[in-house]
């Protein structure tokens, strides 16, 4: 135990921590983890390397860890699956760089107004967007949006059964799983093989007068987008169940958006939104439904709104519903509100700003068109095949070869310069041969053929 401050980790001398120890009346810091059954704990230590000494020994191997990552640069790289390479405007990181958005954490409206108001009009944008009219402060990714809007859901309904679609990334069902009680049901449904969508039929088999909820995600993992949602949407409100529907909301300018179709929450990731990748960290979740008392006052998170001040005719913004939170209500809240990814929020706030109607309805019919001749493109191509080639995709679809495995065919195309895919084998079981393919606007038909090009010599 060292007898000096440590330069990062406060409170590190013995007699600062047994100080702290006494003043809350526990003998060693292994006492506050008695709840945690022993066998879970870890019992030897950390094989942890060696302390640095400085700083600049500090900076030096941070550069060589950050230099081990391989950025995707523009027009080599289809990568997607939950993550995108959309354009960033330079206004978005000139704006959420500035110290009173960059530093600011937690606070309340009196020291924190600008801040406070910048997330009002992120949600107010995002309102719009989601034709929505209540919208939460992001969650840590959508992952955690989707499970909560479900866990929204079970509240609602007191019900004990959920009906979810296997086309989404593996690891937002895993997140799923864990964060549903232990005694709900979780009902699967898988897409058309041929199609790439939800059967309506298949789904209304599975719902019934148990089923608190319904989740959709469109476009779906595979890209494809869920014609068959209204359908969906129509048998589970017949039963009373809720319409959970996770979307990606820069696809929204030219999709329609899911509260038309019936959605009475919905979620998703605001990473599209001039956030950027940041090596896959760049994440914020969004949840949003109509302004129904019975829906609003089962968000987890904290929500944003104006309220008249004690000044006449003069308005702030302020919390709205706080006394349903955990902040308030301690246990006795929906959920536990922790940090939000609020900077992105305000940097998604920027963007929609930026783009506003016209833009994000160009980016989106651009988007589109450059999904649908990638499509073609390939499925020319000899010993390719695109499956739901009949599907409306957009950003995303799936591509095979006749002989290569998924991973093959990244591998070669790495080796001329193109990140081709993602190779779905990794995700989920008996999908070795499909590759992933994203398209995004900063692709061009001179990209799409370059790709085509270098697929077809490979193979």
């Amino acid at each position: 135990m060292p007898s000096t401050p440590h330069p990062y980790l406060p409170n590190s001398v013995p007699e600062v921590r047994q100080e702290m120890l006494d003043t809350i009346g526990v003998a060693t810091i292994d006492d506050l983890y008695n709840t945690i059954p022993t066998e879970l704990r870890m019992r030897e230590g950390l094989d942890l390397p060696a302390a640095l000494s400085s700083e600049a020994h500090l900076v030096s191997h941070m550069r060589g860890v950050l230099g081990k990552n391989r950025p995707a640069a523009p027009a080599t790289s289809f990568l997607g699956y939950g993550c995108y390479q959309h354009f960033v405007p330079a206004t978005c990181g000139e704006i959420n760089g500035r110290a009173e958005f960059l530093t600011a954490y937690a606070g309340e409206s009196t020291e924190d107004h600008g801040k406070w108001q910048a997330l009002f009009e992120y949600t107010s944008l995002m309102a719009e967007l989601l034709d929505m009219d209540v919208v939460s402060i992001p969650t840590y990714d959508g992952y955690q949006a989707a499970a909560t809007a479900l866990r929204m859901g079970l509240r609602l309904t007191g019900r004990s059964e959920v009906v979810i679609s296997t086309a989404m990334e593996a690891g937002k069902l895993e997140k799923i799983r864990t964060y549903l009680p232990d005694d709900v049901e979780v009902r699967l449904v898988d897409v058309d093989e041929a199609t790439g969508r939800l059967d309506p039929a298949t789904v209304a088999s599975l719902i019934g007068d148990e089923t608190a909820a319904v989740l959709i995600e469109s476009p779906n993992v595979f890209g494809v987008v869920e014609t068959g949602a209204r359908e969906i949407a129509g048998t589970a409100h017949a039963h009373g169940t809720v319409v959970v529907a996770a979307t990606d909301p820069v696809a929204l300018g030219y999709l329609e958006a899911p509260a038309n179709w019936g959605a009475d929450i919905v979620c998703g990731d605001i990473q599209s939104l001039g956030v950027g990748m940041h090596f896959g960290g760049g994440h914020g979740g969004f949840i949003a439904t109509h302004d129904e008392p019975e829906f609003v006052f089962e968000f987890a998170s904290r929500l944003f709104g104006l309220s008249p001040t004690e000044e006449p005719g003069e308005i702030g913004f302020t919390d709205v519903a706080y006394e349903r939170t955990s902040l308030a209500r301690r246990e006795e809240g929906n959920e536990w509100v922790g940090t939000a990814a609020s900077l992105w929020a305000i940097t998604a706030g920027v963007y929609l700003s930026l783009m506003g109607p016209e833009g994000m309805r160009g980016l989106g019919e651009y988007v589109a068109g450059m999904t649908r001749y990638a499509k073609d493109r390939i499925a020319a191509l000899p010993g390719f095949t695109v499956p739901h080639a009949d599907s409306a995709n957009w950003r995303e679809f799936v591509i095979r070869h006749d002989t290569l495995s998924a991973a093959e065919l990244r591998a070669r195309m790495l080796e001329r310069g193109f990140h081709a895919g993602v190779d779905l084998g990794k995700f989920f079981l008996g999908r070795d041969g499909d590759l992933l393919v994203a398209v995004t606007e900063q692709h061009t038909q001179a990209d799409i053929d370059a790709l085509a090009r270098e697929l077809g010599a490979i193979a």
